[in-house]
């Protein structure tokens, strides 16, 4: 594979990730290169009102097939929600967690299948035959892995023990706005999963992986668990590319402090890096995006044994969000 060709992995999750799938596929048609493969969060997954939802698969999915709702930052475009009203009359689901009609019908599709003895990857390349996406998607593992967020209980204690309840990270994340503080995060399971098939192929076949600017903890921090994954990125000939989710010590989107406050790590360019680390270090990393902001951090990146690229970090517009690919991808050296 030539330099102007190079094979990408991407590993993403939320809607940061799913944005930032988009301006790869852009960066890799001006090259003329082969398609991404994009390994997906999966721990946000859940069970609702009898239906399987795989909130980050979803995001990625709609936001490549040119589907999403960009306004409100998640869901299906043109959406209603006449069937989420009734469920609510009768009592069922979450008052707080909304399901639009042509959302919910990606879930029943995908529960359907289920049923049918499909697999979470079957599904999810079944679901990407609808629309030309431009990218291969890959669920990070087809084992049930749902985020658990571990808090200070209020009242009586519960599954999580003395002191404690455990809420789905959805609950926590969307009806309390990650408003709790966190204990901990879990994802029951995650040691009896394996990565989804294809996944250690296309990192062992990659010219470069690229970690999009996702919430390290909730959306990477998943992907990274599965068993044998880190240690498929560590093994990779391929050069391992972070772009930085935090930009002027602040969050892009979402809680991503809240998340990294309760792993013990600062809200900032270079602490990420260091969390992540570098890969002659036995960690992940071999280049990191760090937005003009956070110029100032870059020798404490570079003394961490991480190259430090300093690069506009604001997906503004589709332009600006392919530069950003670009910068990545000219980081990796391809």
């Amino acid at each position: 594979m030539s330099a102007s060709h190079p094979r990408v992995v991407v590993l993403a999750g939320g809607v940061g990730g799913s944005t930032f799938t988009v301006g790869v596929r852009a960066a890799l048609a001006r090259r003329g290169a082969p398609e991404a493969t994009v390994v997906v969060n999966t721990g946000d997954d859940l069970w609702l009102s009898g239906v399987r939802l795989q909130p980050d698969v979803d995001s990625v999915l709609y936001r490549l097939a040119g589907q999403n709702d960009a306004v409100r930052g998640w869901g299906r475009a043109g959406e209603t929600e006449r069937v989420n009203a009734e469920l609510q009359e009768w009592g069922a689901g979450w008052p707080w967690f909304t399901l639009g009609d042509l959302d919910l019908g990606t879930h029943l599709a995908r529960t359907g299948w289920l049923r049918e003895g499909l697999t979470p990857s079957q599904i999810v390349a079944r679901l990407s035959q609808r629309w030309p996406l431009g990218a291969r998607l890959l669920p990070m593992t087809d084992h049930e892995v749902d985020t658990h967020v571990v808090v200070a209980a209020e009242g009586p204690a519960n599954d999580g023990g003395a002191g404690e309840r455990v809420l789905h990270f959805q609950e926590w994340w969307t009806r309390h706005r990650a408003t709790l503080p966190p204990v901990r995060f879990e994802n029951p399971g995650m040691a009896d999963a394996s990565p989804a098939p294809s996944v250690l192929d296309a990192i062992a076949d990659a010219d470069v992986v690229l970690v999009a600017p996702s919430n390290p903890v909730v959306s990477i921090g998943p992907i990274l668990a599965v068993p044998g994954l880190r240690e498929a990125l560590r093994a990779a000939s391929a050069p391992v590319v972070g772009v930085s989710p935090i930009i002027g010590g602040r969050v892009v989107r979402g809680m991503a402090d809240v998340c990294l406050t309760a792993i013990g790590v600062q809200t900032s360019a270079s602490a990420v890096a260091a969390h992540y680390g570098a890969r002659a270090d036995g960690g992940l990393l071999d280049a990191w995006l760090l937005a003009e902001e956070d110029a100032d951090s870059a020798d404490e990146v570079s003394a961490r044994g991480i190259r430090p690229v300093v690069r506009p970090l604001w997906m503004t517009d589709a332009a600006a969000t392919t530069a950003m690919a670009d910068a990545a991808l000219d980081a990796a050296g391809v």
